[in-house]
């Protein structure tokens, strides 16, 4: 889980947070920069194609790898092929054909998500998901400071003028994440299929789309009742805060004047300690107090973190600054996120694990992705501080709804569910 929680976590920031430095460095406009993290919504509707991957053999590669592994593979292939195609184009000539390998790369990488989210729920009981979840987050975050920082310190070291534009150093760094995914390839062929779960037979291709659309859908809404409607909102919008704001990160750095060394330096070092030591503790915290506390911690923490960015806005070009709100940041979402995993995790019923899956983690993008779309005319419009702030303010949603969900006591409903499935 450790490697292929690497694996899944590497094209994120590759056509979001990182490739919006290269295209501020290219000199193109925060608008457009802003506009172009829509390409993150394929992740929003990766629902839309997750009950293929929960029933659809590939051909060949089903038949020797299994269903999960297959679908792995494949997805790899295609962020592989994306990033090749990213490291052969100059955004600030070519701009389209960037944002065309980079949809490549999303189509991938969700459909990676999907097979993988499957593949941890069905290798492990629920009483091991908390723990799964904490390593699979560790060598997600882990991946984020490699294809952030990383490409930043790689590309910094090939570039031939100091402070210039250097396109291929960007396609250096890129031609070397296309070969860290790998690491996710020989993780997977290396790995056991999880025991395949028995679905039931169908007879003809109406029964078969009621059992891959319909289903699983449906079991969830009659599972939690009208509880569904909370839990359903709550996953809309609790990484809201989070999702917003790094959008802006990069060009932030690159406005303040911070080079690709110190940002790269700063996340290495600060980054993956304090990422580590976040998913550590949210991982323990979880399983030690129970998953909606430590729902509620993460959230008001991923707000706080955001004031401080707010704070580093006035200070100008400060080093040590950087360095402590970086460090802030990193252990807030280590233990959000650890937390959230397993909320998620939690919550789907094994038959439908893929498509059930990918609903909530698809819902937990569309909404901040669209918003974040707008990121880039609002800090035009009002400012990198006025902007940190909102995004620490459109948090505060978040904490009424686990509230709520508490006091319905949403989470003794699902334990009693829970094992009421089991005992069937």
């Amino acid at each position: 889980m450790l490697f292929l929680g690497f694996s899944a976590g590497l094209p994120l920031l590759l056509i979001l947070g990182t490739l919006s430095f290269w295209l501020r460095e290219a000199g193109i406009d925060r608008s457009t920069i802003g506009y172009l993290t829509w390409v993150g919504l394929i992740y929003a509707f990766k629902w839309v194609w997750a009950p293929l991957v929960d029933r659809l053999p590939i051909p060949i590669l089903t038949r020797v790898l299994g269903r999960r592994r297959s679908w792995l593979l494949f997805a790899q292939a295609l962020i592989v092929i994306g990033l090749l195609g990213m490291a052969s184009v100059d955004p600030k000539v070519a701009l389209n054909q960037i944002v065309w390998c980079a949809l490549l790369v999303a189509f991938g990488s969700a459909t990676q998500d999907i097979a993988l989210d499957a593949f941890r729920i069905e290798s492990a009981d629920s009483d091991r998901q908390a723990a799964l979840s904490a390593t699979y987050q560790t060598g997600y975050r882990l991946a984020l400071i490699w294809s952030g920082a990383g490409v930043l310190w790689l590309a910094a070291r090939v570039e031939t003028g100091s402070g210039s534009y250097d396109v291929d150093a960007w396609h250096f760094a890129y031609l070397c994440m296309a070969v860290s995914i790998g690491i996710g390839v020989i993780t997977t062929l290396l790995s056991q299929e999880p025991v395949k779960v028995q679905l039931a037979k169908v007879r003809n291709a109406k029964e078969w789309l009621h059992q891959t659309l319909v289903e699983p859908f449906a079991e969830f809404i009659c599972r939690y009742g009208w509880h569904a409607v909370i839990i359903l909102a709550l996953i809309a919008i609790y990484r809201i805060s989070d999702v917003v704001m790094g959008i802006m990160a990069n060009p932030f750095y690159v406005d303040m004047g911070y080079t690709k060394d110190e940002v790269a330096a700063v996340s290495k070092v600060f980054g993956v300690i304090m990422t580590l030591v976040g998913a550590f503790v949210g991982g323990v915290l979880t399983m030690r107090f129970g998953v909606m506390r430590i729902l509620f911690l993460g959230a008001i923490l991923s707000a706080l973190s955001n004031v401080l960015f707010a704070w580093l806005a006035t200070q100008g070009h400060d080093l040590h600054g950087l360095i402590w709100v970086i460090s802030a940041d990193n252990l807030s979402s280590g233990i959000a996120s650890a937390a959230f995993i397993a909320f998620l995790s939690s919550l789907t019923n094994i038959r439908y694990s893929a498509t059930q899956y990918a609903l909530f983690s698809s819902m937990m993008l569309l909404l901040p992705k669209w918003l974040a779309g707008f990121s880039g005319a609002f800090v035009d419009a009002f400012g990198y501080q006025v902007f940190f702030y909102g995004t620490a303010i459109i948090g505060a949603p978040v904490l009424v709804l686990i509230w709520l969900a508490i006091r319905l006591h949403i989470v003794e409903f699902k334990k009693h569910d829970t094992q009421v499935s089991h005992q069937q």
